[in-house]
């Protein structure tokens, strides 16, 4: 199983699978961005499986530069477009993301679409349990990434021109049938489970009662926190946002503690308290007291959607590795985590009655 770690911080020369003419960019950014100045050195961000990153350093300025990846894609997939518009949105209402600068459809610069924005320099915890953090730093920063995605929740989305984002109803009827088409595009092979699970779930989809904006991804490793206090700087990676369920969101972030820590960190089966982080219900009350709920139900429902979720991401990021343009080396190995992943999401289900 995979887990998170160091091998994914940092930068890194860019391979040649996803080299691109930098000259071709640096005339590009000299013509589309205010107060840029050249020359531009480029090195690849290590994290990240989906669309390569890359830093942008001038002599004045840091950029982060996001694009599809080359070679054949999923349909809808690496929306880099939908990316750029909500994050300019959301500045621009005071929500913490990186200024956007600009946007290029045009494949002729670097071979693909992508987008420039501000470089935040901070901190990123890949690993959940935050070892080089003081224990009782831990839990401050928990409870903001907390307060950040409940406050993502209570934006009104129509007051920041969004209300066409995403369609407001049916978010999970749509979304399990969106990832078990992704999931047969890119299948390498048989899982039972997988089978199991895209028959089961759209009969058992809990009633939809809010639509909000959704994140999609809201890991502790897509934030950048503040370099020394407990605040957030920016929340990345906005490829899988749409307006949906806020309940799909949060149960998304909320595996951590469901998930064991072969998965990706998980923190199930560890003594929290131990760790200076939130228990699982302490948590989940934050979260409601945030966003003005009683309680939430369903929970095995909302797991299992989950990690068939992640399961068919993670599958589409291990056929393309096959294919050779995954962004990441490790993408490779993750495909020893899908059926794993089917597994657990399968005894999710059995749990909610399937």
């Amino acid at each position: 199983m995979l887990t998170i770690d160091k091998t994914f911080s940092g930068i890194q020369k860019v391979p040649k699978a996803l080299s691109f003419d930098e000259n071709s960019l640096s005339d590009w950014m000299e013509l589309n961005i205010k107060s840029f100045e050249g020359p531009i050195i480029v090195n690849q961000f290590r994290g990240g499986q989906s669309n390569p990153t890359y830093k942008i350093e001038t002599k004045s300025h840091t950029y982060v530069l996001r694009r599809k990846p080359p070679g054949k894609l999923l349909p809808s997939a690496h929306a880099v477009d939908r990316e750029f518009k909500i994050m300019s949105a959301l500045h621009s209402f005071g929500y913490p993301v990186p200024r956007m600068h600009s946007y290029c459809e045009d494949q002729s610069v670097i071979g693909t679409s992508f987008y420039i924005m501000d470089y935040i320099d901070g901190r990123i915890f890949w690993d959940p349990l935050m070892p080089e953090i003081p224990l009782k730093e831990r839990y401050a920063l928990y409870k903001a990434a907390n307060r950040e995605l409940a406050n993502l929740h209570n934006i009104n989305f129509k007051q920041i021109k969004l209300e066409n984002y995403g369609k407001p109803g049916n978010y999970f009827s749509r979304q399990i049938s969106r990832w078990s088409s992704q999931y047969r595009s890119s299948e390498t092979t048989k899982i039972k489970e997988m089978d199991n699970l895209i028959s089961w779930l759209p009969s058992s989809i809990p009633e939809q009662e809010r639509t909000s904006i959704v994140h999609g991804d809201f890991r502790i490793d897509n934030i950048i926190f503040h370099p020394n206090e407990p605040r957030v700087l920016a929340v990345l990676d906005w490829e899988l946002s749409t307006l949906g369920d806020p309940l799909s969101d949060f149960t998304y972030h909320l595996m951590q503690w469901k998930t064991p820590p072969g998965v990706r960190g998980g923190f199930d089966s560890l003594k929290l308290r131990d760790y200076g982080i939130p228990e699982f219900k302490e948590y989940i009350k934050l979260y409601c007291e945030r966003t003005n709920r009683d309680q939430i139900t369903n929970l095995d429902f909302y797991f299992s959607f989950n990690v068939f979720r992640l399961a068919a991401i993670i599958q589409g990021v291990y056929a393309r590795a096959l294919n050779g343009n995954a962004s990441n080396r490790k993408a490779i190995e993750m495909g020893e985590m899908v059926h794993p992943l089917a597994k657990l999401s399968w005894e999710f289900a059995i749990k909610a009655g399937a």
